[in-house]
């Protein structure tokens, strides 16, 4: 095992740690295994601050932490440095599935114990790791008797220069301002993710978030340019607890963080579930009209169009909001659906199929009647579930949520969690949880300088449902172009993926009732080739070039093929995309497909192949608001 110091290092710690206890200058000094990364934790005036650098720049300036407890009392004050542990970490793992088939974990890590001074005794610890992706810290406490968490003190100190892009809430737009311009009312959303200089990015967010209370930002009142963490409620533990990670990235560009996102996830314990063999990825279409009819044709066109799964939303076992709803009986809604909905009869027709079914429950079942629900799901059948609107931030939310992704892998069953709740890579511990929403996605309507944001922000926390529609009239109007909606099934990365969610196949009913979707059905454009051979898991993943809101170009490999796509926001672009990473002693064939307005086809979605190799460049103009999609085959 390699040590985490060099010697000098080492000798300076000690005679710090030991020749100068209580001083004002006590620090410890933790640095990535491939020398980027440099974190700092110091004592100054007896209580903990630390500063954080990537390549010798300051990218969080000397900054307060320390936790604030419900009997006023910090055990953050009044302490020196009395010890520490050290250890270092070489490893790669191979995810269930992932944005590539395997990880590297590599750090250095030291654990800080603190004393008070007054009472001479182990006060609390951070624990501290130094990643080549980026830094994490968080607080330990091994104490017994109730202890209340009142708030958290933690402060990230930026450059007064910062500019942020930030939203207020989970689906809320993402927004872009210098730090000083923050409102000092509101809580910021993490992931955030700020500009230093044109080629400084910084990204804060939190991980590991499992029963504590959810951590936003808010500015300082007191400080220029530093936002403080913000737990959502108080914290209740009985004995010895770990907070959540708080984790800071930087890169030269916005999309080496997006690449270098699994940090998340390496953040967060191993996988738990010995058999994971019933856990698979794959393309959902939504069943609108709640009816036996709708849900047999969609099973069709899954298996027509190399679709995994059909999903019955909210409706199918009575009205979600009430109490009253009994999602142990196939009850539809009446405003919704006049059914009739013989949800047996479908399962087992998609099961003779090779498509599963999803069901979506809402939060008011689920916690009235999970225990019930669960085995029973089991028992009819069905893949998976899909939490609705379910409640989140406060440490009770938070902790009931887990346990129900854990309950749920002990029936077997595959969830998506809809609504507020924004991943912090729990999926790498108990990979049943597939996806989650927490994104302004296309029941929002977001424009193409919208999804752009969210790639470079939303999506460094892990992978979000972007309940990509196709045919929804929006398209092309408030929404991107039909290549925009075909590239973005590429770059907005979630293994479960919602292709068609306003689209009814043919055969399918007309709706009858507020279940959402087109009065036309889906037509078999030439196009709908690329949904059918796109993958929603990968091998690897390249972040060729981008910047929030305006454009990107992402490629995604799956085996021996290559999967790119680019999107514009409110400029047009000349996107060249060099394919040096193509194996250099093959000819590939790309298949390219651009939006041409002058088609008059229903999507205006033009097709066109190239013979290519690595040494050759794709080039393309896109206009404002488009998109590309590419899929690159060895040649034959």
């Amino acid at each position: 095992m390699k040590k985490a110091f060099d010697l000098l290092t080492i000798l300076f710690l000690i005679f710090t740690l030991h020749g100068c206890a209580g001083s004002e200058h006590d620090y410890v000094q933790v640095t990535s295994p491939n020398g980027e990364y440099r974190y700092v934790l110091q004592v100054e005036n007896f209580r903990p601050v630390y500063t954080a650098y990537f390549n010798n720049n300051t990218i969080i300036k000397k900054s307060l932490m320390g936790i604030k407890f419900s009997n006023n009392k910090s055990q953050f004050q009044n302490v020196t440095i009395k010890s520490f542990a050290e250890r270092e970490v070489d490893n790669t793992w191979k995810p269930v599935y992932g944005e590539r088939n395997q990880y590297p974990e590599q750090y250095r890590e030291v654990t800080v114990n603190f004393s008070s001074i007054e009472e001479n005794k182990t006060a609390f610890q951070i624990n501290i790791r130094a990643y080549n992706e980026g830094v994490a810290f968080r607080y330990e406490l091994q104490e017994t008797g109730k202890m209340v968490v009142e708030s958290e003190l933690t402060e990230f100190c930026m450059p007064m220069e910062s500019e942020l892009w930030f939203s207020k809430t989970a689906q809320g737009e993402i927004e872009k301002r210098n730090i000083t311009e923050l409102d000092t009312n509101v809580h910021f959303e993490r992931p955030l993710l700020a500009k230093l200089n044109d080629s400084l990015f910084v990204a804060l967010g939190e991980a590991a978030l499992i029963d504590f209370g959810r951590m936003k930002f808010t500015l300082n009142k007191q400080k220029p340019a530093t936002l403080v963490a913000r737990l959502h409620s108080k914290v209740v533990y009985e004995d010895s607890f770990n907070t959540p990670w708080r984790v800071i990235m930087a890169g030269k560009t916005p999309g080496k963080l997006l690449e270098n996102n699994y940090l998340f996830l390496n953040l967060n314990e191993p996988n738990k579930l010995p058999d994971f063999g019933w856990i698979k990825p794959g393309k959902i279409i939504r069943e609108v009209t709640l009816t036996t009819q709708g849900g047999i044709a969609c099973v069709d066109f899954a298996e027509k169009h190399n679709m995994q799964y059909i999903e019955f939303d909210a409706g199918w076992y009575g009205k979600e909001y009430e109490d009253s709803s009994d999602a142990t009986t196939v009850t539809v809604d009446p405003t919704r659906s006049k059914g009739p909905l013989n949800l047996q009869k479908v399962i087992k027709y998609a099961e003779s199929k090779g498509v599963g079914v999803i069901l979506y429950v809402n939060r008011r079942a689920l916690e009235k009647q999970i225990d019930e629900l669960f085995p029973l799901f089991q028992k009819w059948g069905v893949a998976g579930v899909k939490f609705g609107f379910v409640n989140v931030g406060a440490q009770k939310s938070t902790k009931w949520l887990h346990e129900a992704v854990r309950k749920a892998a002990n029936f077997k069953l595959m969830v998506d969690i809809h609504d507020e709740y924004r991943p912090t890579g729990y999926s790498r511990t108990y990979p049943n949880l597939m996806t989650q929403e927490g994104i302004r996605g296309d029941e929002e309507s977001p424009d193409n300088r919208m999804v752009l944001k969210s790639l470079f922000v939303r999506m460094l926390a892990g992978a979000g449902d972007h309940t990509n529609c196709y045919f929804s009239e929006r398209v092309g109007k408030k929404m991107g172009s039909h290549a925009s909606q075909l590239a973005k099934a590429i770059c907005i990365y979630s293994p479960w993926q919602f292709l068609y969610w306003y689209d009814r196949p043919v055969n399918s009913p007309k709706r009858t009732g507020g279940a959402g979707g087109n009065e036309n059905y889906i037509i078999e454009v030439p196009e709908l080739t690329f949904f059918d051979q796109l993958p929603t898991v990968w091998d690897a993943t390249k972040v060729l070039e981008g910047y929030p809101g305006k454009y990107a170009v992402v490629a995604r490999k799956k085996g021996t093929t290559w999967f790119i796509g680019a999107l514009t926001g409110e400029q047009e672009k000349e996107v060249l995309i060099p394919v040096e990473f193509l194996d250099s002693d093959n000819t590939y064939e790309a298949t390219i497909f651009t939006d041409n307005q002058s088609l008059g086809t229903p999507t205006n979605i033009s097709i066109e192949r190239q013979t290519i190799t690595s040494k050759d460049v794709i080039k393309n103009r896109l206009k404002k608001n488009e998109g590309m999609a590419i899929i690159i085959k060895k040649s034959r």
